[in-house]
């Protein structure tokens, strides 16, 4: 049985919440994710906004590039298509049964939430403030 899966992304890492995202859509779930805007991503601020800043730049006036998007939710559904065969016809299911969203809608107000939030020591920036940036 198919089933909604609606994780709460808030303090937690964004690559887990893709990996485990991207897992689940492949096994045909549903899958919402909430507050896109308070995940992490670990490593120097420096170096992470460089590396996204450096990937929009290519983008801009070629014409195959890639497309970085500047909103935290896009940036996350980016970041799990990129976990994905997304060129492939399930890879492309799978990726269109994927929602993110930077507040939690009404309608998965109610809904069991799942976190993968883990305690983190490392250094961190938010997607917010990283699509503020660039």
């Amino acid at each position: 049985m198919k089933e909604q899966i609606v994780i709460d992304a808030a303090n937690s890492v964004v690559g887990r919440i893709a990996s485990y995202a991207a897992k689940q859509a492949m096994l045909g779930n549903t899958v919402a994710i909430v507050n896109c805007n308070d995940a992490l991503i670990t490593g120097r601020k420096n170096l992470i906004i460089e590396r996204y800043t450096r990937m929009r730049q290519r983008g801009k006036g070629q014409r195959w590039a890639p497309i970085v998007p500047k909103v935290p939710e896009k940036l996350m559904k980016r970041t799990i298509r990129g976990m994905l065969e997304y060129t492939q016809r399930m890879g492309e299911a799978a990726l269109d049964r994927i929602r993110c969203y930077n507040a939690v809608p009404q309608e998965l107000a109610a809904a069991k939430k799942i976190s993968v939030a883990k305690t983190i020591t490392t250094r961190t920036i938010k997607l917010s403030e990283l699509a503020k940036i660039i």
